[in-house]
């Protein structure tokens, strides 16, 4: 079985649905829950910064890594954004299956219009 990941990505909430939407629609991801509110603190450029942002949680294939990393960064406004990828060591077996069968970067879903 391929080797199921989590990647964790943080943005502006009004940006949270178009980097998401690309991600599923591609196939790159078979599914991204947006967390809606996190306060982030952290430090940049020497600052003490706190930032209301959501937090994505983006399930794929590990396969997919670089071409999700890739299209993140594309549809990303951060200079340096939050792009996290987590091992998926155990998981509920239907949902893996389904997870491993749904993500095909090859065969994108079909655009409305």
């Amino acid at each position: 079985m391929p080797q199921a990941v989590l990647v964790i990505v943080s943005c502006p909430p009004a940006s949270a649905e178009s980097i998401a939407q690309p991600l599923v629609e591609e196939g790159l991801a078979a599914c991204v829950s947006i967390v809606a509110s996190a306060t982030s603190v952290y430090r940049w450029r020497g600052e003490l910064c706190k930032d209301e942002e959501s937090l994505l949680l983006i399930k794929t294939e590990e396969s997919q890594w670089q071409a999700l990393e890739k299209r993140i960064k594309e549809l990303h406004s951060y200079e340096v954004p939050e792009i996290l990828m987590l091992p998926i060591t155990a998981g509920h077996a239907p949902y893996l299956l389904w997870l491993a069968d749904t993500v095909r970067p090859a065969n994108p879903l079909p655009q409305k219009g």
